[in-house]
């Protein structure tokens, strides 16, 4: 990505996040990624890191339609992924979805409640919405709305060792091109 872009982003976002009432904190760690796949328009997010602690922490994420954050999962990390504005579709998957086409059935939160879910299976959550993601459930989402705003409330974070993409391709942070002064520092910025 270029460093253009990724100010671009920073600023239409945080826009947007203000428009719908959102109040960034201080000095907030930001986090614009393409996921090393060089279209952010078809696999991209936006990550605010609100909280980081020790036992837990919380990210406010943006996402514009079709925006696709590509299957993953996290062998410690347990999260709440809530729908903040807009309607957000997650497919989940008890395996590896490139590497088990099986139809498993698992158990998984829904707004508090238990639900048994299929392999491949996608939930659709509105504004308010949550879903609870245990550690080894592989997960990927993208908005259906033209935009929307992505809760994650999260034990803690391992960004770096932490995230397993089904895609060998996909890393988890962008390449940057430096093509003009940053606006925020980000996550990988050194």
């Amino acid at each position: 990505m270029r460093r253009s872009e990724i100010n671009n982003v920073v600023k239409a976002d945080t826009t947007f996040f203000k428009e719908n009432g959102w109040t960034l904190p201080p000095q907030p760690k930001w986090d614009v990624t393409d996921f090393g796949l060089g279209n952010f328009a078809k696999s991209g997010l936006l990550l605010v890191n609100l909280t980081e602690e020790n036992e837990y922490c919380e990210k406010l994420m943006y996402a514009a339609k079709n925006q696709l954050t590509p299957s993953h999962t996290h062998i410690r990390k347990k999260e709440d992924i809530i729908c903040r504005n807009g309607v957000l579709v997650i497919n989940l998957w008890k395996h590896d979805p490139e590497k088990s086409k099986t139809k498993d059935a698992f158990d998984i939160k829904v707004n508090g409640e238990w639900r048994v879910m299929i392999s491949g299976q996608s939930l659709k959550l509105r504004a308010g919405e949550r879903v609870t993601i245990e550690p080894g459930i592989w997960h990927e989402f993208y908005p259906l709305s033209e935009q929307c705003i992505i809760g994650e409330v999260s034990t803690a974070n391992d960004d770096l060792n932490d995230n397993f993409f089904s895609n060998a391709e996909v890393g988890r942070y962008a390449e940057i091109v430096e093509d003009e002064q940053k606006l925020v520092k980000l996550l990988s910025d050194h």
